[in-house]
């Protein structure tokens, strides 16, 4: 019998600790003699949470590309029937995309995220066999299918796509066999399926694809089917019957997830080795209707219902563990207020000023330790509106509109831990700015000053203020945030209209840097020029409040893990992957006291026990 040197080229190591883990560990084997256990490096499979699509969209969307460059297009968000919206995936967030020339659900796609294909689907009209070809800028019609149809499934390329199955619903119902093979010009018939059927799934390409599950009168469906290029053959078959399932990967590598024998949804996950399928992780949340991405081994799945949001996972066989962005229950703020600020970090900040309607009061300022808040000294001059800078012992706010009358602030207060203290005021009473930076080196910027809207930058050196430069866009409400007064970016805000400009200042001018996903304003944002994250405000899609959050890397801006309370007007601290949203107005519109804790997504490899049976 060959021993284990024989067959790795290594030995099995005895050590008092696990070694520094990374890719050349993966598949050694050793002895972790504190822990009296056998461990080894391997690959596993997993879904994890990801950021949510931009559009709310339920159902019905198609989907294309690869894990870290999708594209997702159509569907069905709560208020509308079907629309054109298209996004990205960079494989952390998502980006609006050029609309669709049709507004389709249930419509399938192929192709890549720069080189994608929709056909076919429903919309206000009634089916369509209308194509369109995505160039990852805007859309372009093409000729049509020969059958207009939906719920059908797409595999291939943009110049050699496949469609098959599908349904037209109207009486008679006819449930489709046929198959369509696209050049990249024109659709020619190919293949039939065995049987007609709708909500199958779909992977692999034109000469060697892959369709499962679906529904044909009377019963679901687990038979699989393989396609040559000129007709299907029977597969492996699943070992559930599902429809209305997603699908990604290749003929002789397929993997199989959600769907529904109703009136359930799925979270099950299959794999194809190209002849038999493997049951293997669990999405984490059941669903049907959605869109699927990607290969075996790093597949998306995106949106779906009952579940809404357009809630987004990720399928990784690796040997890392990945843990996506999330935010999570914080201690509740000492009670409700809007219009406040924070400074500080996730685990040591200072929450002041705000009001809760209709009370005009002043409220004490708080500390945060990471799991409570604790009620301090009020602030002098009780206000709203303020910008607030620093570090939970020395914390600089400034400015602000004054309780009861509303009325423009000039004064500034500085917190040590204990105490508030009048200093040094600003050159011109403003409200509705941004801030960034410590209490010995910070700045404000943007917000309002008689007679209305600025881009004026003043700095503070921990007891004067001097001029800065100019911000390139004037506006207020903005998230801005930094660690230092030569770090600071200021994003979306009020300039009339909500807007996506983005800003980053070096301690002397202002440079435009790329827009962030969508417009919002009345939000607050965290972190640095390298990376930082917007939280919740307004934007079109949700006037009041909204739970969307935006992150950035330094070089592009997604979409991040959604707020679980969406608001307004809240207070902000910490950092880029470390942020605390404290209290604001939620969607009601009421005050809250909701606290919550963002974690960026993290990925860490982790080694497996090994045992004897």
């Amino acid at each position: 019998m060959s021993d284990y040197e024989s067959i790795r080229g290594t030995r099995v190591k005895y050590l008092t600790s696990d070694p520094t883990l990374n890719s050349s560990t993966e598949g050694q084997v050793w002895y972790n003699s504190t822990e009296g256990v056998l461990k080894s490096l391997v690959q596993f499979e997993a879904w994890s949470s990801a950021s949510n699509t931009i559009s709310p969209s339920t159902g019905g969307r198609g989907g294309a590309g690869t894990q870290t460059a999708a594209l997702v297009f159509g569907g069905t968000p709560p208020s509308s029937p079907a629309v054109t919206t298209t996004e990205e995936y960079n494989g952390s967030g998502w980006v609006l995309g050029g609309n669709m020339g049709t507004a389709r659900l249930y419509g399938a796609g192929a192709g890549t995220q720069t080189a994608g294909l929709a056909f076919a689907g429903n919309n206000p009209g009634g089916l369509t066999a209308n194509t369109e070809e995505y160039d990852g800028t805007s859309w372009s019609e093409q000729n049509n299918m020969g059958t207009a149809r939906y719920e059908l499934a797409g595999a291939g390329t943009q110049t050699a796509a496949l469609a098959f199955g599908g349904v037209n619903p109207q009486p008679p119902v006819t449930y489709y066999n046929i198959t369509e093979e696209y050049d990249g010009a024109s659709w020619t018939t190919g293949g039939t399926l065995a049987v007609g059927k709708y909500g199958i799934a779909g992977a692999g390409t034109q000469t060697a694809g892959l369709g499962f599950g679906g529904y044909t009168p009377g019963s679901m469906q687990s038979a699989t089917e393989e396609y040559n290029g000129t007709s299907w053959t029977a597969g492996g078959p699943l070992a559930t019957a599902k429809y209305q399932l997603a699908g990604a990967g290749l003929q002789t590598a397929g993997l199989a997830f959600g769907g529904s024998p109703p009136p359930s949804t799925l979270a099950t996950t299959e794999k194809y080795d190209g002849s038999s399928w493997t049951i293997t992780s669990s999405m984490g949340t059941a669903r049907r209707k959605l869109a699927g991405a990607g290969i075996q081994t790093a597949a998306l799945a995106v949106a779906g219902i009952p579940i809404g949001g357009g809630l987004t996972e990720e399928f990784t066989k690796s040997i890392n563990v990945i843990t996506g962005a999330a935010w999570a229950s914080g201690g509740n703020f000492i009670n409700s207020r809007t219009d406040l600020d924070c400074a500080g970090t996730q685990n040591a900040s200072v929450g002041a000023s705000g009001y809760n309607p209709p009370a005009t009061m002043p409220l004490p300022s708080a500390e945060y330790d990471g799991a409570s808040w604790t009620s301090g000294p009020n602030i002098n001059t009780a206000r709203y509106f303020v910008g607030t800078f620093g570090t939970q012992t020395a914390a600089v706010m400034t400015g602000g509109s004054a309780l009861p009358t509303g009325a423009r602030q000039s004064a500034v207060e500085e917190y040590n831990g204990s105490s508030w203290t009048s200093v040094t005021s600003l050159p011109a009473a403003r409200v509705g700015h941004a801030r960034g930076g410590v209490e010995t080196a910070g700045a404000i910027f943007g917000g309002s000053e008689p007679p209305g809207i600025v881009g004026t930058t003043s700095e503070y050196d921990g007891s004067s203020w001097t001029s800065g430069g100019t911000m390139n866009t004037p506006r207020q409400t903005m998230a801005g945030d930094g660690t230092s007064q030569s770090d600071i970016f200021a994003a979306g805000g009020d300039t009339g209209p909500r807007n996506v400009d983005y800003e980053e200042y070096n301690g002397s001018s202002w440079t435009s840097g790329p827009n962030i996903v969508i417009a919002t304003n009345e939000t607050k944002g965290s972190g640095t020029t390298a990376s930082s994250v917007i939280i919740g405000g307004s934007n079109p899609n949700a006037v009041n409040s909204n739970p969307l959050c935006q992150a950035y890397d330094g070089s592009s801006w997604v979409t991040t893990a959604s707020l679980a309370t969406g608001r307004k007007n809240m207070g902000a601290s910490g950092g880029g992957t470390t942020a605390l949203a404290t209290a604001g107005r939620d969607a009601a519109p009421s005050v809250t006291n909701v606290t919550e804790e963002f974690t960026g997504e993290t990925v860490a490899a982790t080694a497996s026990t090994l045992t004897t049976s």
